[in-house]
């Protein structure tokens, strides 16, 4: 005899067989999602928005008819949603033609980074200078543009299935009801009630967090004397609804343009420095503060929810990930068995 059980073999492998299912089914549903895009990410997108508005909703039905208080909320839902494109489209385009304007300041820019990279003795100077051409730089901007004016036919799917889903969200919580509320252990309905009161905590301190890093970058652009600060301010206000992602172009874009207008790479350094150090203190000691510990998240998961979500659907999925992080923590915190899943993606210590 060897000593080794047979049946603690067999639970080994049954084990190892699991997890390579649990892998593949992810790997193939992450896929479908990809693929399924066009209507996989409205659809989402739809959902959070429903969940978020939705205590605006309930709580107007209590004081006026249904149909009347399903408009109120579909009007402040959209004006909400329009008003913060039109910000950042008027903050783009502001800059945008600032640069057309200027695109010679840009020019003798780069003609000076190539000469010091040449003198450096490093090869690819020649490479580097094409590649920041001017001509480069306006045809991002240009792609830039193309891909907001995609943004409509996008927008009226999201507006179709919210304006669908806050219709059905009652007669969905009778079916729940009717069908015995649980599923896999969790009441639906409290999920659904606990995820949604997370949502518009979420995205509470994500707009405060925006309206400060605003005011800052407003404050900061207009003391170093870069032009438009409003239009900083209204693109760096808007950015920061997309953790990482947003804060981070919001930083090097001021500074690609002030390194531009006052042809300095002290003044730069100071654009750059000053607003690192602002993100800095807004997402690690303001947000966390505001968050509490319901929406403490792992730094670590959070950025890769942000960066997996945005390789599947681009600058939608960038915003989506948190939240849809922010529901599997609210899952796993009232299942037992996936207490362990709730430790390794939050950011408690206990």
């Amino acid at each position: 005899m060897n000593g080794k059980s047979p049946g603690r073999g067999a639970d080994t492998g049954l084990t190892a067989i699991g997890g390579l299912l649990l892998v593949s089914t992810t790997i193939l549903l992450l896929g479908a999602l990809s693929w399924g895009e066009m209507v996989f990410a409205p659809a989402a997108f739809a959902i959070f928005i429903v969940m978020v508005v939705w205590p605006l909703q309930a709580w107007l039905q209590a004081r006026m008819p249904k149909s009347l208080a399903i408009l109120i909320t579909i009007l402040v839902t959209v004006v909400s949603i329009v008003a913060l494109l039109l910000l950042f489209v008027w903050g783009m385009s502001v800059v945008g033609q600032w640069l057309i304007r200027n695109s010679s300041q840009f020019q003798t820019l780069y003609k000076t980074a190539s000469d010091w990279l040449e003198g450096h003795g490093v090869p690819i100077a020649d490479q580097m200078a094409n590649m920041f051409s001017m001509s480069w730089i306006v045809g991002m901007v240009q792609t830039t543009l193309s891909r907001l004016n995609g943004l409509a036919g996008f927008a009226m799917l999201v507006f179709a299935f919210a304006v669908l889903g806050l219709l059905e969200v009652e007669d969905l919580a009778r079916r729940i009801v009717a069908s015995g509320r649980r599923f896999g252990g969790v009441d639906l309905i409290e999920v659904g009630r606990e995820t949604a009161g997370q949502f518009g905590k979420y995205m509470l301190v994500r707009s405060i967090a925006s309206i400060v890093t605003g005011a800052i970058v407003w404050l900061v652009a207009g003391l170093v004397g870069l032009e438009h600060p409003s239009a900083w301010a209204a693109i760096a206000f808007t950015l920061n609804y997309i953790p990482f992602i947003g804060p981070l172009v919001a930083t090097l874009l001021p500074t690609l343009f002030a390194l531009a207008q006052f042809q300095s790479f002290q003044i730069a350094l100071v654009v750059l420095v000053c607003l690192t150090v602002v993100q800095f203190i807004i997402g690690s000691y303001l947000e966390p503060v505001l968050t509490g510990s319901t929406l403490s998240m792992s730094p670590f998961a959070v950025m890769f929810m942000v960066f997996l979500w945005s390789l599947l659907w681009g600058l939608t999925g960038a915003f989506i990930g948190v939240p849809i992080l922010v529901a599997v923590l609210t899952v796993c915190r009232r299942l037992p068995s996936m207490r362990w899943l709730t430790v390794m993606l939050s950011a408690d210590k206990g």
